[in-house]
């Protein structure tokens, strides 16, 4: 009997097999033209290879269980693993500036143009499949690291086909200098490419509030429970596959346990009926009456006479 895989580790197989098809023709057509365009392509792909590797590894184990050590599961490790695949695009991306640049100041020229041409048409044809393939599980799972990789396979669609337009404008004009203007231009796109991927890792590892709509939203859930007289302290944060929800709720000071938990329940199914993709981790807090300036003073280190200051 076989063991079930995950959507999202079955996509990082699947987009790594694929990385690995395109390194080798790619990279035995750019090193025989001597295209510095389809070298940097490449490149990218053997990258795209070891990052899609990472992502198996890093998704493995953001999907482990919580345990005694790491009670609150290994979710941020898919931050991690963008923020890596983030700087490792960057450092790709100065690389093909950098051949660009040698190109530019050597005067070399390009051969096998057709061949080339052929290898960016397969490579557009294959590319494009799979970023529809990993768009599709992105959506259906909402994880961080697919989205990734979407995003980057999504930029070597547009790098492709920048390549194939180079080689095309080589063949026509005889001029080699364009292959590597639009090698220079590649390097330039991929590094803005990353940057979004590094700023939603780091986001999701200095434990960042969820999209402001859904803040309001769950704010809007507690505060229309009939029972609820007033909320405050919510406080939000997601490691990518589990969103962390805490909030403190007024109720009444007479109201037995039984049933401020029964209401902390129905609270917490509509707030977890925002996300289905997402687990959900949510900590209510039960107050007599609202202590939001208490608790404010306490975060900010207040002396026990400045509460009761506060408190009077």
């Amino acid at each position: 009997m076989g063991l079930k895989m995950s959507p999202q580790k079955r996509a990082t197989l699947v987009s790594s097999s694929v990385a690995t098809l395109l390194v080798l023709v790619k990279l035995v057509i750019g090193v025989a033209s001597g295209s510095v365009a389809v070298l940097a392509s490449a490149i990218d792909s053997l990258l795209d290879t070891l990052v899609s590797l990472f992502n198996f590894f890093a998704i493995k184990k953001a999907e482990e269980n919580p345990n005694e050590v790491y009670q609150y599961g290994k979710g941020k490790i898919q931050a991690i693993a963008a923020v890596i695949e983030g700087t490792v695009i960057t450092m790709s991306g100065f690389y093909i500036i950098y051949v660009a640049i040698e190109k530019l100041t050597h005067k070399s020229e390009t051969s096998l143009l057709i061949p080339s041409i052929l290898a960016m048409v397969f490579s557009i044809v294959v590319t494009f499949l799979l970023v529809q393939y990993l768009l599709k599980v992105a959506k259906k799972t909402d994880n961080l690291v697919i989205k990734a990789d979407a995003l980057h396979y999504q930029t070597d669609l547009w790098s492709n086909a920048a390549v194939l337009v180079a080689l095309g404008l080589v063949s026509l004009t005889g001029l080699d200098a364009i292959d590597a203007i639009f090698g220079l231009g590649i390097g330039i796109f991929i590094i803005y490419s990353a940057y979004e991927i590094i700023q939603e890792g780091i986001g999701i590892l200095l434990d960042r509030a969820l999209e402001g709509e859904m803040v309001a939203s769950i704010g809007e859930i507690i505060s229309r429970h009939p029972e609820v007289t007033s909320y405050h302290w919510l406080r939000t944060r997601t490691d990518g596959t589990t969103n962390f929800v805490e909030f403190h709720m007024v109720l009444r000071p007479n109201m037995l346990l039984l049933e401020a938990h029964r209401i902390a329940d129905e609270v917490e199914d509509a707030i977890q009926a925002l996300d289905t993709n997402k687990k959900w981790i949510i900590t209510p807090h039960f107050d007599p009456y609202d202590d939001e300036l208490v608790n404010d003073a306490m975060l900010h280190g207040k002396s026990v006479s400045s509460l009761k200051e506060i408190i009077d």
